[in-house]
């Protein structure tokens, strides 16, 4: 699951006269499939540069990512931070009117997280919660949509595909239209990939982009999956006061982050009460009369209200005419990419989720830009992926950047670490926050920031300095020498490079 931004509102607008810029001396005429942040962000610039521009897109512009995936999902796990938030109410001192209620209302030997998770639920209204999710992605669609519209760009809904490999056939409701093009850029995405033993209804057996559709809070919500979406919902449910089982075939909840990150998230949850089996592969999922009853591979059946199945995502990328045009996929249907985006076919660019690069709406921007930029002969660097940014929006948020420890270790890289408890932080005491941690990792003899790991609320916005050290090169020194607030959170960030500064000859 894609997570991250709407990159097009942050995109500053051209500095030319109002109305359409001068038309590019080429004539090029370029066609984007597909209005997610890939194609969106592509459509911009190749505008800028003066192109024709035709956007299609079948479901809504901002694409999966703005109406089924990052801004609904992270709308949703906005509300349960909420939640999450106002728990520690007590320990500053702080009592809920709902959860005072919870504990005087409910007999004697109810377990404190059944309390807790009851007053939850009574204070959600799953149906208004969804409506504004739903509404907030819509508004977030139709901004996009204006701004292409502002800048010049047409903007066609239909299903797009190829005709060879300059032209664009738009299926459309009124008929079917033709677009010829100079560039084109495939940016299509990804759909929930889905179990033949566990095949979805909307109703009970669900994927992540079905979920808006609930009008009550599931009573017990069974998430398959422990990758980055699975986490994410089910910790998101968790909160809002669903039960919840999470269901992983690892040895651990989110197997390919740190470690580290991973294991203190997994602690955090079944400390708050939610159910985690590790080395549990679901083989099937079917309704019962009341709910839904989940049949693992060793023979147990887990039994609940509802089924989220987060098993990852299938590039959207059949019955596109990719193959006859040309377009070289990989095995898994991806289609391959070099690192300005250009496919196997001149004038073909690709960017998202279809190429199989990180699935992050800000790759998929940068591709999409990227791509534009080479294709109309503006100035462009090569995607560089240690330089990208991913934040997980569990509680705490695990946000990572540059080289991880396991990729070091895999490539036999020297290098020193530090990893210093957010507990320390005199702004996380003041604030009640108490799991969570700051990782460095550096050259030992350059001393040079090659990565780092933040677990904390909102990391994705602390591990941002981490960021311009990798992207710039830093050394520990630059970052323990600049000046932090104090007290903030951004202090330990500083401190870790510090420690560090003793490890480096």
């Amino acid at each position: 699951m894609p997570t991250v931004n709407t990159p097009a509102e942050d995109t500053p607008a051209p500095v030319a006269a109002p109305g359409a810029p001068a038309a590019h001396p080429r004539g090029q005429r370029v066609v984007v499939v597909g209005g997610g942040p890939g194609g969106y962000e592509a459509a911009l610039v190749a505008r800028r540069l003066g192109a024709h521009v035709t956007v299609v897109e079948r479901h809504g512009v901002g694409g999966a990512a703005v109406l089924t995936d990052v801004v609904p999902s992270k709308t949703l796990i906005a509300t349960a931070e909420w939640l999450t938030t106002a728990e520690q109410g007590p320990e500053l001192g702080i009592r809920s009117e709902a959860l005072v209620s919870s504990e005087t209302g409910l007999e004697p030997g109810v377990d404190p997280a059944a309390r807790s998770s009851r007053a939850r639920r009574d204070l959600v209204d799953l149906k208004a919660v969804n409506a504004r999710v739903l509404a907030l992605a819509e508004a977030q669609s139709a901004d996009i949509r204006a701004r292409l519209e502002r800048e010049g760009v047409e903007v066609l809904t239909g299903r797009g595909r190829l005709d060879g490999p300059s032209r664009v056939v738009v299926e459309q409701e009124s008929g079917t239209v033709t677009r010829d093009a100079d560039t084109i850029l495939l940016a299509t995405g990804a759909t929930p990939r889905t179990l033949p033993t566990a095949v979805p209804d909307g109703e009970r057996i669900l994927t992540w982009t079905q979920l808006y559709r609930l009008t009550e809070l599931p009573e017990k919500l069974i998430v398959v999956g422990s990758g980055v979406t699975g986490a994410e919902f089910a910790g998101a449910y968790h909160a809002l006061g669903s039960d919840v089982v999470l269901v992983s075939s690892r040895d651990r909840v989110l197997p390919g982050e740190d470690m580290d990150a991973a294991e203190l998230l997994e602690g955090v949850f079944r400390s708050r009460g939610m159910t985690v089996m590790s080395r549990s592969r679901a083989a099937s999922a079917e309704r019962t009369a009341d709910g839904v009853a989940v049949t693992l591979s060793d023979g147990r059946v887990v039994t609940g209200s509802h089924v989220l199945i987060a098993v990852g995502g299938i590039p959207s990328t059949a019955g596109l005419g990719l193959e006859e045009a040309g377009v070289r996929l990989t095995e898994a249907g991806h289609v391959a990419v070099d690192k300005v985006s250009r496919t196997s076919v001149r004038g073909i660019y690709a960017a998202g989720d279809c190429t199989g690069m990180l699935p992050l709406a800000s790759v998929a921007a940068m591709q999409g830009r990227i791509a534009m930029s080479h294709a109309l002969g503006d100035a462009v660097a090569p995607l560089r992926l240690k330089q990208v940014a991913a934040n997980i929006f569990t509680a705490p948020e695990i946000a990572t950047v540059g080289y991880s420890e396991a990729r070091l270790r895999e490539q036999g890289s020297r290098y020193v670490t530090t990893m210093l408890p957010l507990a320390r932080n005199p702004r996380a005491k003041m604030l009640g926050m108490r799991d969570g941690f700051v990782k460095l990792f550096a050259h030992p003899e350059a001393g040079v920031v090659l990565g780092g790991v933040v677990v904390a609320p909102r990391a994705s916005e602390l591990v941002f300095p981490i960021t311009l050290a990798v992207a710039h090169r830093l050394t520990v020194d630059d970052v323990a020498d600049a000046f932090t607030v104090y007290p903030s959170l951004s202090g330990s960030v500083a401190e870790a490079a510090r420690v560090l500064h003793g490890q480096v000859r």
